[in-house]
């Protein structure tokens, strides 16, 4: 869903996804239900079929899952740690320059 960028019914994610691998319309319907169900998806009905879309950004649904993983961490500040330390140069940059943009110290809403 997030790279086809718009709402999208099953018929046309299965377009998009033959693209590179051949899938049955159900296997795709069936991923689709399930991420719904999870709460990743929503939908809405039109003519006798649904119109899906993401409910996050692919960057916020990441963002939650890196928060789950660390919230299950025992030691957080030890984990922060070990993954600072394998940061890329680029990955590095990339969270100092959020880091400007969003202070330690800042609350979240």
């Amino acid at each position: 869903m997030w790279t086809i960028k718009q709402p999208a019914s099953v018929r046309d994610v299965l377009e998009h996804l033959r693209e590179d691998r051949p899938l049955a319309y159900t296997t795709v319907m069936t991923v689709m239900d399930k991420l719904h169900t999870k709460g990743l998806l929503r939908r809405r009905p039109v003519g006798r079929a649904y119109i899906y879309e993401a409910v996050s950004s692919k960057e916020a649904y990441t963002a939650d899952v890196m928060r789950e993983s660390l919230s299950r961490s025992g030691n957080r500040a030890a984990t922060l740690v070990h993954f600072l330390e394998r940061l890329t140069p680029e990955e590095a940059s990339a969270l100092e320059a959020a880091l400007r943009v969003y202070p330690p110290g800042s609350r979240g809403a």
